[in-house]
C-alpha cells in the first residue's frame, strides 16, 4: 500500500486519526473505493464520489445503521460519512461455504422481521445511481406498482431500453398485482440483494452492503439474491424459511419481484434485460 495524500488527508479530517497506508479498490462501478490502513491499527474502506447527488453517501449510512439495528444480517460498521464520501470498516473476504449460507438466511429472515412502520420510508433514496422513490402506499401492491416498477418502466421506455410491447405486457402485470402479492407487514429490506452486494467474510460470516434500504415485502430480496446466482442460494432459502416459513407460492413468485430489478437494470445498461423484464411479467399475466 502506498498513500494517496488527498484521500488520506479527507479521511483523516472525518476520523481523526492518521491515515498510514491506501490502496485503489477495484469493483465499483458508481463511487471510488479506496483501502485505508489507519495508525491505530483499523483498515477501512473509503467511497468517494465527486459530485454526488444530494445525501447520496447519508442515504447509505442510514439505511446501514438501520439494517444493522435489526440484529439480523451482518453490515460494515459506519465510520465517517459525509456529503462526498463514506467510511466503513474493513471486510476482509473469504470463502463461500453451507454453514455460512444457513447462518445468513437465518439472519436476513431476523432482519425481515425486525419489520418497518409502513412501506416505503421518510425519504427517497438511491438504487445504484438511479433516484429511489419512497413514498408510502398502503399496501404492498400499490407501493410496487406505483414506486418501484412503473416509475422505471417508464425511464426504460424513454431511453429506449423497452418496446411497447414489453411495456404493455409489464402494464397487464401491474393491474394483477393486488391478486398475485400475499398480504404481509412491512419487512426490513435490504432493496439491492444481488450476489455483488453480499460478501462471504474470512471470518465466515456473510456480510451485505450498498443498501437501498426501505419497508417492502421480504420475497423482494429473496427474489434479488436469486437473479444472479448467489452461491448455496438453496441452503440460503431453506434456512430462511425454516427460520420464518413463506407464504405458500413463494417460490413461483420470485420471478415476479424480478420485474423490478430487471427494469432497473434496463435503465442503466440496457441489452437485454427490457425484454428480459417483460417475459418475466408474462409468466404472470
Amino acid at each position: 500500500m502506498t498513500r494517496q495524500p488527498l484521500v488520506a488527508r479527507r479521511a483523516e479530517e472525518l476520523l481523526g486519526s492518521s491515515v498510514v497506508a491506501t490502496a485503489p479498490v477495484a469493483g465499483g462501478d458508481i463511487s471510488t473505493a479506496t483501502k485505508l490502513r489507519l495508525s491505530d491499527g483499523t483498515t477501512a474502506l473509503m467511497k468517494t464520489l465527486s459530485n454526488a447527488p444530494e445525501r447520496f453517501f447519508e442515504t447509505e449510512a442510514a439505511g446501514l445503521r438501520w439494517l444493522a439495528e435489526s440484529g439480523g444480517v451482518h453490515v460494515p460498521e459506519v465510520l465517517a460519512v459525509d456529503a462526498d464520501c463514506l467510511v466503513l470498516r474493513w471486510v476482509e473476504s473469504g470463502r463461500n461455504g453451507v454453514e455460512s449460507a444457513a447462518a445468513f438466511g437465518r439472519a436476513l429472515a431476523a432482519t425481515h422481521a425486525a419489520g418497518a412502520p409502513r412501506f416505503g420510508a421518510e425519504a427517497d433514496g438511491f438504487i445504484g445511481r438511479l433516484p429511489l422513490p419512497n413514498r408510502t402506499a398502503p399496501t404492498w401492491a400499490e407501493f410496487y406498482a406505483v414506486r418501484r416498477v412503473l416509475p422505471y418502466l417508464k425511464l426504460a421506455r424513454d431511453r429506449g431500453a423497452v418496446t411497447d410491447t414489453e411495456a404493455a405486457t409489464v402494464e397487464s402485470l401491474v393491474g394483477r398485482l393486488t391478486d398475485l402479492l400475499p398480504d404481509e407487514p412491512p419487512a426490513r429490506v435490504h432493496g439491492d440483494l444481488w450476489n455483488g452486494n453480499v460478501l462471504w467474510g474470512q471470518d465466515g460470516q456473510v456480510w451485505v452492503i450498498d443498501p437501498a434500504a426501505y419497508g417492502g415485502h421480504r420475497e423482494v430480496d429473496l427474489g434479488m439474491l436469486a437473479m444472479f446466482g448467489l452461491p448455496h442460494l438453496p441452503r440460503v432459502l431453506d434456512a430462511y424459511d425454516e427460520a420464518a416459513p413463506l407464504a405458500d407460492g413463494w417460490e413461483d413468485r420470485l420471478g415476479l419481484h424480478q420485474v423490478f430489478p430487471l427494469l432497473v437494470h434496463a435503465c442503466l445498461f440496457g441489452g437485454g434485460y427490457g425484454a428480459r423484464a417483460a417475459e418475466t411479467a408474462a409468466r404472470y399475466v
